[in-house]
């Protein structure tokens, strides 16, 4: 069982999520979109995605790592207890859990940050540090199993150090 879980909802950062779920499926891996409902969402661009797994249903042992996209979807889901506790669940279990952008205000909001290395976009860099974390201006950061990545543009670095890391850890 190869499965990664991603959470979903509107105003998502299209090529945050299209990007790296592509990634994984090439390398073998299945994603599911978690969303408050069962639906289409529309990314910050207009890409639709369609959810297939509700948040409140997940069963966290299905899934070996989570991918957190950025867009101004994260700021509404970290509001959801339940989207925490999966985030800090995986964490504490030594799961991958890869966040991008904006994606890195659940893992502050799950509090799993202090003392870790991590990027993000500029504009949640006081946000990361002020949550205990170290911040680094790279296109990819890793500490132990978290990978966190700035914007769109590091892309290309943040897939391939998601595949890298599900290759060597699975």
């Amino acid at each position: 069982m190869k499965k990664i879980l991603t959470f979903v909802d509107d105003i998502y950062e299209d090529l945050e999520l299209w990007y790296p779920k592509l990634r994984v499926e090439e390398a073998g891996w299945s994603v599911d979109l978690a969303g408050p409902e069962i639906k289409k969402y529309s990314g910050k661009h207009g890409y639709p995605a369609s959810s297939n797994i509700k948040i409140s249903d997940v069963q966290e042992d299905y899934y070996q790592a989570l991918l957190i996209p950025g867009g101004f979807m994260p700021d509404k889901l970290r509001r959801d207890a339940r989207v925490l506790s999966i985030t800090k669940n995986f964490f504490d279990s030594g799961k991958l859990v890869a966040f991008i952008c904006h994606g890195g205000w659940i893992p502050i909001s799950a509090k799993i940050l202090n003392g870790k290395k991590a990027t993000g976009s500029r504009g949640i860099k006081d946000d990361l540090e002020n949550a205990g974390a170290i911040w680094v201006d790279e296109p990819v950061v890793r500490d132990g199993n978290l990978i966190s990545s700035r914007t769109p543009v590091d892309l290309p670095a943040f897939g391939r150090a998601i595949t890298e890391y599900l290759a060597d850890h699975s």
